[in-house]
């Protein structure tokens, strides 16, 4: 008869079960989920650098173009931003009010880009493409429909409507 007192062994191990030892099914396929997700996480957040850096300065111009637009308004001058082939320029402000180069050097504008920003409070409906030299294609644009702020579009919005500027969120 067992004894149940301190350091004995009451109940003994059954027979069959101390030879088995792994896991069950159960914990494999969660460990395996776990692993997928992580793995699908990574995945999505990695990108390419160039369209990164690209759309990093499609959000800064956009901001730049608001900036230029309203100082136009406030001091009742016409201001035209336009691109250049070193970066671009704010053609009615004081030089070096605002910046006229691109943080990344392989930035391209459209050639002959320009838009006119202001002094009226609504402006035509504009916009300019932006892309990189490593791609070569157009990967983003900034546009406005004249009533909103300047917004950043992704590159085959960019490409079907181009000649179409839509109203653009910020």
């Amino acid at each position: 008869m067992p004894i149940l007192a301190a350091g004995s062994n009451a109940f003994p191990p059954r027979p069959h079960a101390r030879g088995l030892r792994g896991f069950t099914l159960i914990e494999l396929l969660v460990v395996l989920s776990i692993i997928a997700i992580a793995s699908a996480g990574v995945a999505f957040s990695l990108r390419d650098s160039a369209q990164t850096s690209t759309e990093r300065e499609a959000q800064r111009l956009a901001a730049l173009l608001e900036s230029a637009r309203a100082q136009s308004r406030t001091r009742g001058v016409a201001v035209v931003w336009r691109s250049t082939p070193q970066g671009f320029v704010f053609d009615g402000l004081p030089a070096g009010t605002l910046p006229g180069n691109w943080l990344d050097a392989n930035t391209t504008a459209a050639t002959g880009s320009r838009l006119e920003l202001g002094p009226e409070p609504i402006i035509a409906a504009q916009s300019v493409s932006l892309g990189n030299r490593q791609q070569g294609a157009v990967a983003w644009r900034v546009a406005t429909d004249g009533l909103h702020p300047f917004g950043v579009q992704m590159g085959e919005a960019a490409a079907t409507s181009a000649a179409n500027p839509a109203p653009v969120s910020p």
